[in-house]
């Protein structure tokens, strides 16, 4: 038997000036109601940010402490082998009162080259909109550099981009190089690359808590856009009760979704990797060995890689993200 379990860890508020009250307010994290969090960062690998574990005995260890400990137990070894002691993805809620930057992100050729990090692909899985809430995804249709340009220029990028309503339930895939941004009235899931550089190249004119409009990184942004990346984005499954669907799976995650009213069993010894749950709707038990963990609504909860079955048992029911590295896609 293991001494690991699934862990926890407390989430860090980060105010942004587009963000609002709702992290706090309906998702239970600890804050100031009055300041405008914009995102939750839930599991984190980012230097600087490292989370920390908020369960159990390993309370008050970061998550590069846990895996320079435990390696590959918590990770996978695959994963380990390739990451080392960085976690791999990073988890963040994010509210969006109003628009966020246009923007873009290198992958990870350019990343590496520029910066000594990992590139940026990421997804978004819808939990609120206000019904009129929107996701900007790639262009309407393939561009030129030079158009962009000119469009830059004369201040109209926005009527160049693809323009999606945003209902919950909806995912959006974003791979690195397809400018993006998330619309007002939105609260999501945000699953990406463990990678904090983001080119923004438009901001709707708006100005800073300071008074001064924030930078735009129009030079760096060009060699990262992918001109071609347009057209229609939106994923959404027609959820079967006690069934998994997959929304996204990718070289550098997976993410399924499971709607479930009944104990499942969930068996991992396929996977070489750790496994993250986000509960989406209602609260869930998780039982191990002899042991059990309980998750709710707004949770995320990281499942170590030596852990491979366990039985999910609703409480009535729930809907979760099911969220690991597919060990088979990850390119070298």
């Amino acid at each position: 038997m293991s001494d690991l379990y699934p862990l926890k860890f407390e989430p860090v508020l980060k105010e942004r000036i587009w963000g609002g009250d709702a992290l706090v307010k309906r998702y239970g994290k600890k804050g100031d109601s009055l300041s405008k969090f914009g995102e939750s960062w839930e599991i984190s690998g980012v230097s600087g940010n490292l989370s920390v574990v908020s369960n159990g005995f390993l309370a008050g260890n970061n998550i590069e402490e846990l895996i320079e400990v435990y390696l590959g137990d918590i990770t996978g070894e695959s994963v380990y082998e390739k990451f080392g002691i960085e976690f791999p993805l990073l988890i963040k809620l994010i509210e969006a009162r109003t628009d966020l930057s246009i923007q873009v992100h290198p992958g990870n050729a350019l990343a590496r080259e520029r910066h000594n990090a990992y590139g940026k692909t990421e997804m978004w899985y819808i939990l609120e909109g206000d019904g009129e809430s929107r996701i900007y995804t790639g262009f309407a249709e393939p561009i030129t550099k030079e158009l962009y340009l000119d469009a830059l220029r004369e201040d109209r990028v926005a009527e160049l981009l693809n323009v999606e309503k945003a209902e919950p339930g909806d995912a959006f895939y974003t791979p690195s190089g397809r400018v993006h941004a998330i619309g007002a009235g939105t609260l999501l899931v945000e699953i990406q690359q463990t990678s904090d550089i983001t080119y923004r190249i438009y901001d709707w004119g708006r100005n800073d808590a300071g008074g001064k409009s924030r930078d735009l990184h129009t030079d760096l942004a060009l060699d990262a856009i992918d001109f071609s990346a347009s057209g229609k984005n939106k994923i959404r499954k027609e959820l079967q009760p006690n069934k998994t669907e997959t929304l996204v799976s990718c070289e550098f995650f997976t993410v399924n979704i499971l709607n479930f009213n009944k104990r499942i069993a969930r068996d991992y010894n396929l996977i070489d990797s750790f496994v993250i749950y986000f509960c989406v709707v209602g609260k869930f038990r998780i039982r191990w060995e002899e042991n059990t963990e309980v998750v709710t609504r707004g949770e995320t909860i990281l499942l170590p890689a030596l852990i491979r079955e366990v039985i999910l048992e609703p409480e009535p029911s729930a809907r979760i993200l099911e969220i690991y590295i597919d060990t088979l896609k990850v390119n070298n």
